[in-house]
Formats: structure tokens, C-alpha cells, sequence
């Protein structure tokens, strides 16, 4: 059945569902406050690097099923039948979820919402937001969380592993549930909390696993075990998988760390402890210090005039996504205690604050006394290493992504580091 749809908000969540629902045959309106932001995409234009969104939103505007205006007010028509708010909820200053923005849009169409028009929630918010918001606009919420990744947002939205929406009117569920008609997957349909805390559950289940693995790595690095065959060996149980036991730099983007820290902010406001959260996230800051530490030991201890190249920013291969990346606030931590830097990242260009962007990986690495590897672009795989050994001060790679051949780079007279594996 198709439905008239509202989005707010065309960040990665907003413009892939407005995409996606309208490809699956609904009429959509997305909505933002950024008019220029919203010519672009009038015009076909998306910002986000993320594989296949361009062609839907070409598609979309091609066969009108989907149109851009500027405003919240201006996306809710006479006929709309579901509004999803997808909308930032950044971290705030005591690490809970800043819920203005969804206040603000909520207060701007309450007057207009048109009788039996579902608000739907994808934005992630605390668990209960859905009953508070519910009585601003006096109608229940359906939550309906998001389970993108950035990189493959459109075929996770396209082949889902489940679509959850949870609200007090079950037949409000069941309206943005049937949106999704069509695509494979189970549909639950929970209480509004229980959706809400699903998404927090699965995410901060990630984040505690990435700190788990990053911690073996550092493990595997003191006792001389290889951490590629240990997670190996680790996935081929069922009960663990092989998914997110990849150590790196540290986890980050834009969903993980916030939502890492709103969990615990939400336990706390219950009276309820969350110790384990709490040492993922403590270790997920020690996994950058011991980055810090491996540059400073190939410094000589001391990083002031030190020229450091720096392969990728971006938090994530196949994005352009600087944030809370951890190879920015690696970045950043070097040139505090004095080290220049240099970096290259194939989709970041423009200027990026104590740090020299270039748009050659050579050009990053010249006269460099370390590099470090730190977003897993499969290009630096093939970069000419004997070519950055000559261009190269020093001799030190710190691959923090275990990305490139250690044989190889040895080969051409570097010296490379893995993480948790043998040099």
C-alpha cells in the first residue's frame, strides 16, 4: 500500500530512509533546515558519500516519488500518513541524549499534524522518550529504530535483519510496520521502551565487543600471539561470530560513542550501575593511548617537530564521516604534544584545523618519521611501499587497521606494526 510519508531530517538516516521508502513505492517529502543543503538535493546533488544514495535520490526525484522542501512545517500535508523524525541527538556536556532538536521539530507540526498521521522515531533516543513526546503532541509515538551502517546504508535498509517498532497504539506499530512490506525480514512489534532500548542494546553489545577485541589485541601484543588467528579461532563459534572482531584504533562515528554514553546515563538516572559499559568505553580511550605510546616510542619519546603522516581520516572506509572518528582525535593528540602532521584521505578534501590535508598519499608520507594507517581504505594496499620508503624520514609503519602486508612493507625496508600482531 503506498503511503504519504514525511521525513525530517537528511543526514545519513533521514535522506537513506526518505530514499529507500520511496523506492519502495511511497511518496515522500524530506524536510531540513539547510535551504541550500536542500537545492543540492533538488538538484540531485547528495553530500554523503554512501554507496548507491545518489541514484536512488536521482531515481526518486526522477519519478517524483520523492521531493525535498525547507522546514519541518512544510513537509506535513493534509494527507501525510506517517512522519519520521531523523533528526541529531548528539551527545550532551553530561553524556545523556540532547533531545532538542526533537522537541524543537515536534513543537514546529503538532498544530498540523493531520488526524491519524503516525510520528514515528528514528532518531535514537532515550528509552521513554516515545511517552514524553507523546504528550506534547497528544498521540502516541512509534518507535522504529535505524540499524544502518554507514558504507552500506541502503542495502541495510534494502535487505534488514528485522524492522522493530514499538508504541503503546498498536495500530500505529502496525501503520509504519507496513511500510516495509516487501522487504524480507521479521517485523516485531514491542511497547515503545522496548524499542527504544533495543537499539541502545544492540549498539553498546558492539562497542563492548570492539573494546573486547582491541584489548586481546593489546594482550596478544604483550605474550606473542597473533590476534588475526585468535579471532579466527574465535569466530567459528556460533555464539560469538566473526563480525566486529576486527581490532583498529579505537571505535567511533557518529552512533557509538554517544550512544555508549547515553546508555550509562540512563542507568544512572535509575540508580543502576553499568560497570561493564563503562570499561568498554574506558578502554576504547586506553586503545588510543596505546596508539599515542607506539608513536612516541618510534620518536624517541618525544613528539615536538615530529613529522607524522597520517593515511586516513575518515572514521570508517567508504565514508566521508570525520565524526568523533579516532583517527581525528589521534590526529589531534599528536599535534598537542607537538608533532606535524600530514594526512591523506581519499574522501575528505578542504581544511581540517592542525592538520596539513593533501591529496596525494605520497605527498602525506614525505618526510614523515612514522605513518600510521589509520582508516582501512583498501587503495593504500596497493601504494608503492618502496616508493615510501625513499620518500620516508623515518622507517616506521603503524598499521592500525592490520591492513597492508607486512612482508611486503619489509621488503621495501619499512619497519611495520600491527595491532596484536607479530612485527
Amino acid at each position: 500500500m503506498q503511503r504519504k510519508i514525511a521525513v525530517v531530517g537528511t543526514g545519513y538516516v533521514g535522506l537513506t530512509t526518505g530514499a529507500c521508502l520511496a523506492t519502495l513505492g511511497h511518496q515522500v517529502v524530506c524536510a531540513d533546515i539547510d535551504a541550500a543543503k536542500v537545492e543540492r538535493l533538488r538538484a540531485g546533488e547528495v553530500d554523503i558519500l554512501e554507496p548507491g544514495l545518489a541514484d536512488l535520490v536521482q531515481r526518486g526525484l526522477r519519478t517524483g516519488r520523492l521531493r525535498f522542501v525547507v522546514g519541518a512545517s512544510a513537509a506535513v500535508e493534509p494527507d501525510t500518513d506517517v512522519l519520521f523524525l531523523c533528526v541529531p541527538t548528539p551527545m550532551g556536556v553530561d553524556g545523556s541524549a540532547d533531545l532538542r532538536a526533537v522537541v524543537s521539530v515536534l513543537g514546529e507540526v503538532r498544530d498540523i499534524l493531520p488526524p491519524g498521521c503516525a510520528v514515528a522515531t528514528k532518531s535514537t533516543v532515550p528509552v521513554g522518550t516515545a511517552d514524553r513526546l507523546a504528550m506534547m503532541v497528544g498521540s502516541p509515538i512509534v518507535s522504529n529504530p535505524e540499524f544502518l551502517r554507514e558504507g552500506t546504508a541502503v542495502d541495510d535498509f534494502l535487505h534488514p535483519d528485522r524492522i522493530v517498532v514499538g508504541s503503546s497504539d498498536r495500530s500505529a506499530a502496525r501503520k509504519v510496520g507496513e511500510l516495509y512490506q516487501g522487504l524480507q525480514a521479521p517485523t516485531l512489534i514491542l511497547d515503545a521502551a522496548s524499542a527504544e532500548m533495543v537499539k541502545y542494546a544492540a549498539n553498546c553489545f558492539l562497542a563492548v565487543k570492539l573494546s573486547y577485541v582491541n584489548a586481546i589485541a593489546q594482550l596478544c601484543d604483550r605474550v606473542g600471539a597473533d590476534v588475526l588467528a585468535v579471532t579466527e579461532g574465535m569466530g567459528y563459534d556460533p555464539r560469538i561470530g566473526r563480525s566486529f572482531l576486527k581490532p583498529g584504533p579505537g571505535w567511533g562515528g557518529s552512533c557509538l560513542p554517544k550512544d555508549a554514553n547515553a546508555l550509562v546515563h540512563v542507568a544512572e538516572s535509575v540508580g543502576l550501575e553499568f560497570p561493564l559499559l563503562r570499561s568498554a568505553i574506558e578502554q576504547n580511550q586506553r586503545q588510543l593511548d596505546e596508539v599515542l605510546d607506539r608513536v612516541r616510542q618510534a620518536c624517541d619519546g618525544t613528539l615536538r617537530g615530529a613529522r607524522i603522516g597520517l593515511l586516513g581520516l575518515a572514521f570508517k572506509a567508504g565514508t566521508n564521516d570525520l565524526r568523533d572518528s579516532p583517527a581525528i582525535r589521534i590526529a589531534d593528540a599528536l599535534a598537542a604534544e607537538g608533532a606535524e602532521i600530514t594526512a591523506h584521505d581519499p574522501a575528505i578534501s578542504g581544511e581540517l584545523p592542525g592538520i596539513r590535508l593533501v591529496d596525494d598519499p605520497y605527498e602525506a608520507v614525505k618526510g614523515a618519521v612514522v605513518v600510521l594507517v589509520l582508516t582501512e581504505w583498501p587503495e593504500f594496499r596497493s601504494l608503492d611501499w618502496t616508493r615510501v620508503a625513499e620518500l620516508m624520514d623515518g622507517f616506521t609503519v603503524l598499521d592500525t587497521r592490520n591492513l597492508l602486508d607486512g612482508d611486503l612493507l619489509s621488503r621495501a625496508g619499512l619497519t611495520w606494526r600491527g595491532m596484536g600482531r607479530p612485527c
